[in-house]
């Protein structure tokens, strides 16, 4: 295949995961507003935690994307898939931009907004994991790891455009106006990418790999056969991606909610440095993933899951100092480890499913396990400070979880010269 074909594959994959991300995470960014106008309570640890849980319920429909958009991309094509999953997800954030408020439309208004954060959560479940699918089937054995980094890359700089239209609203706009109307913009704007994301998705081809799978074997429900024969694979994604779900949605979404009300931060301040650090975890995301073509995965494993069991509790002890650069010293050396492990989860997870479950399986897994670990992460945060009173207690959680998959990582093969 051309270089001209790779960049329109991998632009196919990474424009996808902008538009979703950016769409899907714009709320974690905006949850202290979103709370105001539709959880308003006089208890404001209360209205955070409610308004967290609405962030949450689109993870808990995760799963159920997954089996839905796993089961379009193993029986009709990862293609198919890709192009309903982008425009699942453009429609309900475009429409949570015009939702009309609490003091508005009263219960409805909440009612609404959690009716359009599920079918987010549907749409979320099937389109990381099948544009994944999608670029790295389509991308040469040597430069697996890289490819798979794409839609990762995708992924943080949607997040980060979040981030920092969220930093560029709250500090550009007074406080009335934020309330008022300045917090639609972000989600209507998202429109914009999904037109360009449904144009470029149709200009692409299907992947080889799929294409050359026996029909007798599609006849197969992918589902099914995953947990009968690869129930052992099954169970280590979900263990995988725990990590993934509580470091990344730890790190770079709940925060700035940190920042701002555990450290007294302007959010603007929050957000901007947020965005430097995810602008950290975008330049080195490409650079592990080749490296991991080189060397393999499980060194980068075995090292990026040691380094967030032992540096945690210290780079949050720093955070809490509330000291600018030590923040950012710390944020940064944070997402310069996550670029270690989350750059080749993706490809990781690829690899150890075979073709004719693989879209299926992966986003199972993987979907299961951030609807656990990763939506409830902001709500297990700021509950845990609150009952602990102690502002480093969440590091304690990552530290966990980052042990439990550093031990699962001795049990796997390296599989970065499997054929596919």
């Amino acid at each position: 295949m051309e270089e001209k074909s790779y960049f329109k594959i991998a632009a196919s994959g990474m424009v996808g995961n902008i538009l979703e991300w950016y769409d899907f995470t714009l709320y974690g960014y905006l949850a202290v507003i979103m709370a105001t106008l539709f959880f308003p309570s006089e208890n404001q640890i209360a209205s955070m935690l409610v308004s967290f849980g609405a962030f949450a319920v689109g993870f808990f429909f995760r799963p159920l994307g997954s089996l839905m958009f796993g089961y379009i991309g193993d029986k009709f094509g990862r293609k198919k898939a890709l192009v309903v999953s982008i425009m699942l997800m453009a429609f309900p954030t475009f429409f949570i931009g015009l939702l009309p408020t609490y003091a508005q439309i009263g219960i409805l208004a909440p009612v609404l907004l959690v009716i359009l954060r599920i079918l987010q959560g549907l749409s979320t479940g099937g389109e990381y994991t099948t544009s994944v699918s999608f670029v790295v089937e389509h991308a040469p054995a040597s430069r697996r790891g890289f490819f798979g980094s794409i839609n990762l890359l995708g992924a943080v700089i949607g997040i980060m455009f979040g981030s920092l239209v969220g930093a560029f609203l709250t500090f550009t706009l007074t406080k009335d106006d934020l309330m008022s109307w300045g917090w639609r913009v972000g989600f209507l704007v998202g429109i914009v990418l999904a037109l360009v994301g449904v144009y470029i998705r149709k200009k692409t081809h299907e992947t080889p790999v799929f294409l050359q799978i026996e029909p007798d074997k599609r006849e197969y429900n992918p589902l099914v056969k995953t947990v009968r024969e690869h129930y052992r694979e099954l169970f280590i994604a979900i263990i995988l991606s725990s990590l993934q779900g509580v470091a990344f949605f730890l790190l770079f979404m709940y925060m700035p909610t940190f920042y701002s009300k555990s450290l007294g931060m302007e959010m603007s301040k929050a957000l901007f440095i947020n965005t430097f650090a995810m602008f950290i975890l975008v330049m080195f995301i490409p650079v592990m993933a080749w490296v991991s073509d080189r060397i393999g995965r499980k060194p980068l494993l075995l090292t990026s899951t040691l380094l967030y069991t032992l540096l945690t509790p210290f780079l949050f002890y720093l955070i809490t100092s509330g000291e600018t650069e030590k923040i950012v010293l710390s944020h940064g050396t944070f997402a310069l480890v996550s670029s270690m492990f989350m750059s080749i989860l993706p490809t990781v997870l690829i690899e150890i499913f075979p073709a004719d479950v693989r879209n299926t399986a992966f986003s199972l897994g993987y979907n299961i396990s951030l609807g656990i670990f990763g939506g409830t992460v902001p709500m297990v945060a700021t509950y845990l400070i609150y009952k602990t009173n102690i502002l480093i207690s969440p590091a304690f959680y990552l530290m966990g979880v980052a042990f439990v998959v550093f031990l699962t990582t001795f049990f796997i093969k390296e599989s970065y010269r499997k054929n596919l």
